[in-house]
């Protein structure tokens, strides 16, 4: 018995739920054989505006947790990643990828999900430290989360890039807004899925499809975005997130070449230093 295919609606997702941008706009995600595989939301100026709200609004229960309990929650995405690989390996093979390569790159993707986890109880002790004084009292310095925190995802690789700017931010208690592949959006969506059903709560990851170049600039200007990860940005994006960072003094990583893609040093950049001087008494 023949019958029709159910055709997805591929959303937004904000505060852990599926959304429709508000504009009503959407835009084709394309094959590498040119054919269109979905239509998906067009992000809109409010949509971002909306995006951070919720992004700050989570901050503090995420934070709040332990570095433990964060390092389980991103085990459960490795998890669930794993247990969806044959979706992501056949969105990859879509855009382009041959079997073998799209295989890696979900594997790629679980291990450095897994080896971000393992560091979400450990990197406050190697980056935080009792510091030497000249006096009758105790020096401490402790990092903290910086807050809101853009990621401008690159283009390629679709899902891993995804995995490798998003996970150094949530470790330390970073609430995020990403700006999803324009051209390959559809591991992102799915990505959204996987985050929807591993136990992270709502608002901590929020996921914009649509256009770079024109959300960019709100996501540059916008008061309460702590940091910005301009990983995925092109060098004249990278120029107009600096140029927007001045407003509020926002931190600012910008793309590293051929530099590392996984490294405790990009946890350490999303978070802040609290020293603390307390006298040792007699």
């Amino acid at each position: 018995m023949s019958r029709l295919d159910v055709r997805k609606t591929y959303k937004l997702y904000l505060g852990g739920k599926f959304l429709r941008s508000e504009s009503g706009r959407t835009y084709p995600a394309v094959g590498a054989d040119g054919n269109v595989l979905a239509r998906v939301a067009k992000g809109s100026r409010k949509d971002l505006r909306d995006a951070v709200r919720i992004a700050r609004g989570a901050v503090g229960g995420w934070a709040s947790r332990t570095g433990y309990n964060r390092g389980q929650i991103l085990y459960r995405i490795a998890e669930t990643l794993e247990d969806r690989s044959a979706t992501f390996v056949g969105q990859l093979e879509d855009i382009g990828l041959s079997n073998a390569e799209a295989i890696a790159e979900v594997g790629q993707s679980v291990d450095r999900m897994v080896w971000y986890a393992g560091w979400a109880d450990k990197f406050v002790q190697i980056y935080g430290n009792l510091n030497p004084v000249a006096g009758p009292f105790f020096n401490i310095s402790s990092p903290e989360p910086t807050g809101v925190v853009g990621v401008v995802v690159p283009e390629e690789p679709a899902l891993l890039g995804l995995v490798s700017r998003l996970a150094p931010v949530l470790v330390p208690g970073n609430t995020a807004v990403v700006l999803a592949s324009e051209a390959s959006p559809m591991p992102a969506i799915t990505f959204t899925e996987v985050l929807n059903s591993s136990d992270v709560p709502g608002g901590v990851v929020n996921v914009l499809t649509g256009s770079k170049e024109e959300l960019i600039p709100f996501l540059a200007d916008h008061m309460d975005v702590n940091a910005i990860d301009a990983g995925g940005a092109t060098p004249e994006q990278a120029e107009r997130i600096q140029q927007g960072a001045v407003h509020n003094v926002k931190r600012v990583v910008l793309p590293v070449g051929d530099g590392p893609t996984q490294s405790p040093y990009r946890i350490a950049a999303f978070t802040e230093t609290k020293t603390v001087w307390h006298p040792k008494g007699l």
